[in-house]
């Protein structure tokens, strides 16, 4: 998806000199919707209080927690860098939900906003593995340890080629995962104005077929938005757990 200035043509204004695109409207959003939903959480975890949205909501994030998070970070480290998870992992899924609704946009089909939360999942994998293991260990153990003199500088040319391709697989997964859903949408739907091309009768014919594909699939595109935001989270805690415990 390509950006755009205008939403609901309406040309977006710059702010302090910065182009305010389309997918920042959405973008904000779901950044709002996290502080709505989680600030009530929050207050009603502190008031000893048991109400539904509260309930679903910790469950999340104890499930991010125990199954995402920790296993994969250790209790210490995770305990350190579960907001930033919890983070990514609302951030994600709040803005491919916006894409299922009526005028919405899905902010993760831009590569710009992958590529964004890509970058920030490399800078946390280099500047917490050096700053556990050290600026120089950190690099050093790349390569593992045994390994003949002659072959060490091809290997660790591979890998640090691999701290940079882990982040390039996690942008273009996301972005293609959510492009390609919504391409299977518009698919259908097309098929109704193609055969309506050649008659009318034929293209009325079709559409409940068509119609009802469609919506199906969107169903499975609610799943997938909560699937592919976890994909993402996970990847994420791996990738930097393997920085910082590169023994195990």
């Amino acid at each position: 998806m390509v950006p755009q200035t205008e939403l609901f043509g309406y040309h977006l204004p710059k702010v302090f000199g910065l182009q305010i695109w389309n997918i920042t409207v959405f973008q904000l959003l779901s950044i709002l919707m996290i502080f709505l939903l989680f600030g009530g959480v929050r207050k009603s975890i502190l008031n000893n209080g048991s109400g539904r949205v509260a309930k679903v909501f910790s469950g999340w994030v104890a499930w991010v927690r125990d199954e995402v998070v920790y296993p994969n970070l250790g209790e210490k480290d995770g305990r350190k860098l579960l907001p930033l998870f919890l983070c990514i992992f609302f951030f994600i899924t709040f803005m491919n939900l916006f894409g299922l609704i009526p005028f919405g946009l899905t902010a993760t089909a831009s590569i710009y906003v992958t590529a964004g939360l890509a970058i920030m999942t490399l800078i946390v994998m280099l500047v917490g593995g050096m700053m556990v293991q050290g600026p120089v260990k950190f690099w050093v153990s790349l390569v593992p340890s045994g390994v003949p003199a002659a072959l060490w500088p091809l290997l660790f040319l591979l890998e640090v080629a691999g701290l940079v391709i882990k982040p390039f697989a996690l942008t273009m997964r996301l972005m293609a995962n959510m492009t390609g859903g919504h391409l299977v949408v518009l698919s259908f739907l097309g098929l109704m104005f193609f055969f309506g091309q050649s008659s009318q009768v034929v293209g009325w014919a079709v559409s409940p077929l068509v119609v009802g594909m469609s919506v199906f699939m969107m169903i499975i595109e609610g799943f997938v938005a909560l699937l592919q935001a976890y994909v993402f989270t996970l990847l994420s805690a791996i990738f930097v757990g393997m920085c910082l415990h590169p023994d195990h």
